[in-house]
């Protein structure tokens, strides 16, 4: 084990499946100069026709990389922040997430889309983003979302030699955070969860940006004598429901934890998920913590106010637990 910067380890990842394959290729706004730290030094060791700056346009740049995989490449395209999702989604949502079923699987689309999302950095409303619950609705691209350097490492050369493509969201709060990565190869497979942390009270349910928090939260309610398990889903497609219902089967309370919009979040998403399939085992409403329905402020105090924290997540569980003491 290495211990590395969350940035560190999606560099050497980077590094790593650039030198298995050479058809792998980057591109996209300001790699060549990698002003996020991500692609540093690949502009160096690859060259120009395989690190390449893209036209500031996503509208451009999506169709460049779906074009790119239609001739043969395994295209890595950063888009640098998420909210940049949006002004290239018309290739994302209609192309890239539907040729391969419109084609009968005579087209693959193994790309790998990178961008950082989620607040904390003061980067205001424009860039402060969490765009994953526009991307599950899609139906046909895979999102993945972690948490810690050793995820990030192994979630990121999975989602390159896929033949589908992913979505891989760096949490942007996160880059400088240090953790520990397996030597040599190193891969996490999509659709399995980790538990982060073992508890019988209750379940919080968390990914990417959230997971420290909720770990944080965690240990201030054992002081009180809570124990909660805090589950890291890692990727939200595909999604490790059997996870999510067993942890709810030991503990009978769950609590959502995303960095994603109170309406048709993926806390939403969860939660129903709960009461369809594990009903049986609540024994208390659930309780989602996440972002209210508006624009990322950019005044720090303003946007700490928004985001999920431990006072929001230890009062959620304070809840249902009063539900519970009281019965």
């Amino acid at each position: 084990m290495t211990r590395k910067r969350y940035i560190q380890a999606i560099n050497e990842a980077l590094f790593e499946e650039m030198e298995r394959d050479e058809n792998v290729i980057l591109i996209g706004e300001d790699v060549e100069l990698a002003i996020f730290g991500d692609a540093r030094g690949l502009y160096e060791r690859f060259g120009r026709n395989r690190i390449r700056n893209t036209p500031i346009c996503e509208a451009t740049l999506t169709g460049m990389a779906l074009g790119a995989t239609a001739a043969g490449y395994h295209v890595i395209l950063h888009m640098m922040f998420a909210n940049f999702v949006y002004t290239g989604f018309d290739a994302i949502a209609n192309q890239i997430a539907k040729l391969r079923l419109m084609t009968g699987g005579q087209i693959e689309i193994p790309i790998t889309f990178i961008a950082g999302y989620g607040g904390g950095m003061s980067n205001a409303a424009q860039h402060s983003d969490s765009a994953h619950p526009a991307l599950m609705n899609l139906g046909g691209i895979n999102v993945a979302m972690p948490s810690n350097s050793a995820d990030a490492k192994g979630l990121l050369k999975t989602a390159i030699r896929s033949r589908n493509p992913c979505f891989f969201l760096e949490a942007s709060a996160r880059g400088g955070q240090m953790g520990e990565v397996p030597d040599g190869e190193h891969l996490v497979p999509f659709g399995k969860a980790a538990i982060a942390r073992a508890g019988t009270d209750v379940t919080l349910v968390t990914v990417g940006s959230t997971v420290r928090t909720c770990l944080d939260a965690a240990q201030q309610l054992a002081e009180s004598g809570i124990e909660a398990e805090v589950i890291d889903l890692r990727t939200l497609v595909p999604l490790d429901e059997e996870a999510v219902l067993a942890s709810i089967a030991r503990t009978g309370r769950l609590v959502v934890v995303d960095e994603s919009r109170d309406r048709c979040g993926a806390g939403s998403y969860i939660a129903a998920l709960a009461a369809d399939k594990g009903f049986k085992s609540l024994k208390a409403p659930v309780k989602r913590v996440n972002i209210p329905n508006v624009a990322i402020p950019y005044a720090p105090a303003a946007e700490a106010e928004v985001l999920p924290s431990v006072e929001k997540i230890v009062a959620a569980v304070n809840q249902i637990g009063a539900r519970r003491r009281a019965a």
